[in-house]
């Protein structure tokens, strides 16, 4: 990796570190932030390392108006040889330019951006907490800081990681979630955004949420826009279904956003020779499986839990309970081994994890 000068401001008035049995999701951010500037003409330049503080915008900055903003979600790991352990970082940094072409956001560079990464949790590496299934969650983000008020790109951007300890996503044991499916929103069309992770598609997913959980679901299955048949996603999760011994997942297709644990469960369950096939699949198509019996596991998978255990879908008045509500084998099994990759207690067969 090329070297890259990054220009760090240490804190002289360090927070008190939250005890890590208290953690709660996103609530709790470190000593320092990354700050990145572009203006057009003279491109990114100003990388900085600066203690955590409030930003300054103009109210008439285009993310404000028009929702010009990106962002991205990964993880850091503290091993039990207290080495600290990042999970795929150049994938993350990959597909936050996919999502920069789709919202007229220029490049970043990402061999920079993962360097500057590495530095900053190296310098808050005393944040990241050491409990059994804990990690320190990283936020990268692209926000669009132009004051006009016109519909066009911006011509001024700042590029921000911060960084937040995190508690153990499970912490009595893999617990299976209840789905409702979302028969009256929709989440995305091909063409429209639903391939980049921006904010505007979690801000448009709120209705359908709020719905389903007083009705005591937790989170919403989303079908295609055009036909309201064909899966799409789980909330901010992607789908992994268990029928008559194959697994099967929504195939990509311009709507969904490619997601990296996705990825790294298919390409997990290929080299164990275990059938995965990426492919269209409705809702009436899970409901007969159900029905003939077949329908084995289902679960979503992403960043924050890595694998989430479904034990019931809700659909056109009916109660589909997976696998009497448990946990299954496969999602078990999946689970273990990528957090054990991820800790550093399996060994890495594919080259995944980062050492700092």
């Amino acid at each position: 990796m090329r070297e890259f000068e990054i220009k760090i401001t240490l804190s002289t008035a360090k927070k008190t570190i939250p005890p890590f049995d208290r953690l709660e999701f996103g609530r709790t951010f470190t000593d320092h932030m990354f700050i990145w500037d572009y203006t057009e003409g003279k491109g990114w330049h100003d990388p900085r390392i600066v203690p955590y503080q409030p930003i300054t915008l103009d109210p008439a900055a285009t993310v404000f108006h028009y929702g010009q903003t990106v962002f991205e979600g990964l993880k850091a790991y503290h091993t039990k040889d207290e080495q600290i352990l990042l999970f795929r970082p150049d994938q993350n940094m990959s597909r936050l330019n996919k999502s920069n072409d789709r919202l007229c956001i220029p490049h970043i560079d990402e061999e920079l951006a993962v360097s500057a990464l590495k530095q900053l949790i190296n310098i808050d590496r005393d944040w990241i907490p050491t409990a059994e299934g804990t990690s320190l969650y990283v936020r990268p983000f692209i926000i669009a800081t132009e004051p006009y008020l016109g519909v066009a790109p911006s011509r001024n951007y700042q590029f921000m990681i911060i960084l937040s300890p995190v508690g153990a996503y499970y912490k009595e044991g893999i617990n299976p979630v209840k789905i409702a499916v979302e028969s009256d929103f929709v989440r995305a069309v091909a063409g429209g955004t639903g391939n980049a992770k921006t904010g505007g598609n979690y801000a448009g997913s709120l209705k359908a949420s709020e719905n389903a959980s007083k009705n005591g679901y937790s989170q919403v299955l989303w079908l295609d826009g055009k036909e309201k048949q064909y899966i799409e996603e789980v909330g901010s999760m992607n789908i992994f279904f268990k029928i008559n011994g194959e697994v099967i997942t929504p195939e990509i297709n311009g709507s969904i956003l490619e997601g990296i644990t996705r990825k790294s469960i298919i390409e997990l369950l290929r080299y164990w020779n275990i059938p995965v096939v990426e492919r269209r699949i409705s809702i009436d198509e899970i409901q007969q499986a159900y029905h003939d019996g077949l329908l084995e596991e289902a679960f979503g998978t992403g960043t924050a839990a890595v694998i989430s255990p479904i034990g019931e879908f809700f659909w056109q008045n009916e109660k589909l309970v997976i696998n009497n509500g448990e946990t299954g084998k496969l999602s078990k099994k999946i689970y273990d081994s990528l957090t054990g990759i991820q800790y550093g207690t399996e060994p890495d067969p594919f080259g995944w994890t980062v050492r700092l």
